[in-house]
């Protein structure tokens, strides 16, 4: 079976959020299903980083939306687990929320099966696609490569002597990394961070050389010259960055990675609280000051229904675990 593109993805989003508009639970959801007091939204990633960047927003937009107080809470480590098993063993009655991603609900299961202390398919109720988000490759200004064909040759000719970062073992960037790899038939060290932001201080003090990162997180850090993009990991140009090229423009054939955040609770919520959370939600990413945020920092708004987001990961499933086979598995660094 063929697997789904981004642009798919995003119609099917899309489609999502017109059927949510119109939904007559929406219109009969009130007050009084949602959560008494404030809402912990655990983000499963160090400050700083893409996640927590998009996390933020969000948070302080769905206060306002909801009359509650809606706390970002980071809680770094195991590529996401750490975060999303706290989630997975709160009281489902709305107070503890996941800002999941790829990582958490995807490629945690896939490469850490048994090990995982949570069940990504059966510990969590999915509430709302938020957002999607190309990858980007970046370099320190060091590096003496302008573009992807000039780091493929600098790597070539200097076998094991280039190491490249990313937010955690597992994750998106990582297994854009590993990918680039192996389809390149490159030789890299991986060095695994506990988020986006602490990999991108080291990469601007110049302590790793590349970086594979989500791109809303390296938006800033991009345009203040900080670092050098080389390109987006996604099959089409991003408008936030229009003169940035694909990874096959580049030259590497066939390559498309992304990622997405997206909310959860604990397993067990009931329907009538998940659909005004998700309602929320939606009228949230709708903001046009929120969507002209999120596109700033490169995340493309969706919103969507529960059910949308249970068929988003188990189509993500399907083509990260083909991903992961193809690079014959995952290495704990």
């Amino acid at each position: 079976m063929q697997n789904p593109s981004r642009r798919q993805l995003l119609q099917a989003g899309a489609s999502a959020m017109f059927g949510l508009a119109f939904s007559p639970v929406l219109a009969r959801s009130s007050d009084s299903v949602l959560p008494k007091g404030p809402i912990n939204l655990v983000v499963p990633f160090a400050a700083g980083g893409a996640t927590d960047v998009v996390s933020r927003l969000v948070a302080q937009k769905l206060g306002d939306r909801i009359q509650r107080t809606v706390v970002v809470e980071n809680l770094s480590g195991g590529g996401g687990a750490i975060g999303a098993a706290k989630v997975a063993r709160a009281t489902p009655d709305g107070h503890t929320l996941l800002m999941g991603t790829i990582a958490t609900h995807v490629i945690n299961p896939l490469s850490m099966g048994q090990q995982l202390p949570y069940r990504a398919q059966t510990d969590f109720t999915p509430v709302s696609l938020v957002v999607t988000v190309p990858n980007v490759l970046l370099v320190n200004k060091s590096v003496k490569a302008t573009n992807v064909r000039e780091l493929i040759a600098l790597v070539k000719a200097q076998p094991n002597q280039f190491s490249y970062g990313s937010s955690g073992v597992g994750t998106p960037p990582h297994l854009s990394g590993e990918l680039f790899k192996s389809t390149m038939g490159l030789q890299m060290t991986h060095v695994p961070y506990k988020g986006g932001g602490p990999a991108m201080t080291d990469l601007i003090a110049g302590h790793i050389p590349i970086l594979f990162d989500v791109l809303s997180g390296a938006a800033s850090h991009i345009r203040a010259g900080s670092v050098r993009a080389l390109a987006v990991t996604t099959s089409e140009r991003v408008a936030s960055f229009p003169d940035l090229p694909t990874m096959v423009e580049s030259g590497v054939p066939g390559y498309e990675t992304w990622t997405w955040n997206a909310v959860f609770g604990p397993a067990g919520m009931p329907r009538p609280m998940v659909d005004a959370l998700s309602g929320a939600l939606h009228e949230v990413v709708a903001q046009p000051d929120v969507q002209a945020q999120l596109k700033d920092l490169s995340a493309t708004p969706v919103g969507s229904t529960p059910d949308a987001l249970t068929q988003l990961v188990d189509s993500e499933t399907q083509k990260w675990q083909a991903v992961i086979k193809s690079i014959g598995g995952l290495k704990k660094d």
